[in-house]
Parts: C-alpha cells; structure tokens; sequence
C-alpha cells in the first residue's frame, strides 16, 4: 500500500471514496472540491491510500487555518477537514498513514497543532482519532434560527 496525493489522475478515485462519506452532495459538487483542492495547495490536500491493486482505500482532506479554530491555542492549525477508510480496510493501520502524511504536510506549512472533529454520534470516528493520538477539547451542538427575509 502506498500514501500518495491526490491529483488529476486520481480525482475520480477521490470522488467515488468521498462519496462514500459524503453521500447527500452531489459527484460534480465533489468534482468541483476536489478541482478546488487542486488550485490551492498552499492551503489544501487530500492524500489517498493506494492499495497493492492499484485500487484506492482510503482519503484524508486536510486544510491549513489561521482563523480560530476551538481548542487549539496557535495558529496556523492544520484542520484534517475528512478522513475516511472503506469498511473492510478498517482497523489494519491505513487511518494513522493518512494522519501521519497530513501532520507531515501541516508542520511543513507552519503549523504546531492539528485539529479535526467528529458529530457527537460517531463512535466510530471517535474512537479513531483517540487512538491516534487526538485528545477531545470541547463539545459543540449548533443552532440556527430562521430570519424572515
């Protein structure tokens, strides 16, 4: 298996495994991510786990913040924005490469911290970044309010 970046080449792998995580936006919306993480990668990446068939496993999208980001104390912060590895490749190791290739991209761009962050209800994600080496800061429920308009 091999940890590569994900380019023009692969953004069709890209989107077929981002849509796995992401299924409610729309194959161009991914496309058009994907094109935007190309144009700017002083500020974006995506990595993609490449597996001895040639077929893609896995994906972490990752950007560099200078805006607050909650419970980090410097700036700039590498943010791992999306991670995700198909079910079967779970457990096996390909989560904390992924990890590993940001954190190595973030402290070239500066960056002291890394962040990420999982809905309350995802075990699964939960559990992952604890075991690699993420330490829960704050929990966050959003609100919203309709404005008539």
């Amino acid at each position: 298996m091999q940890i590569r970046l994900m380019d023009e080449a692969s953004l069709s792998m890209w989107v077929g495994l981002r849509s796995q995580l992401w299924p409610d936006h729309s194959c161009e919306d991914h496309i058009l991510d994907g094109q935007h993480i190309l144009s700017c990668p002083d500020k974006y990446v995506s990595f993609m786990a490449i597996n001895n068939q040639s077929r893609a496993i896995a994906f972490a999208d990752a950007a560099v913040r200078h805006d607050y980001v909650n419970g980090c104390e410097n700036s700039p912060v590498v943010y791992l924005e999306g991670i995700f590895v198909i079910p079967e490749q779970r457990g096996h190791g390909v989560a904390k490469l992924l990890v590993a290739a940001v954190q190595d991209w973030g402290v070239a761009k500066g960056c002291t911290e890394m962040a990420s962050d999982a809905s309350l209800d995802n075990d699964i994600s939960y559990q992952m970044h604890q075991a690699l080496g993420f330490e829960e800061t704050e929990r966050v429920v959003f609100f919203r309010k309709r404005l008539a308009g």
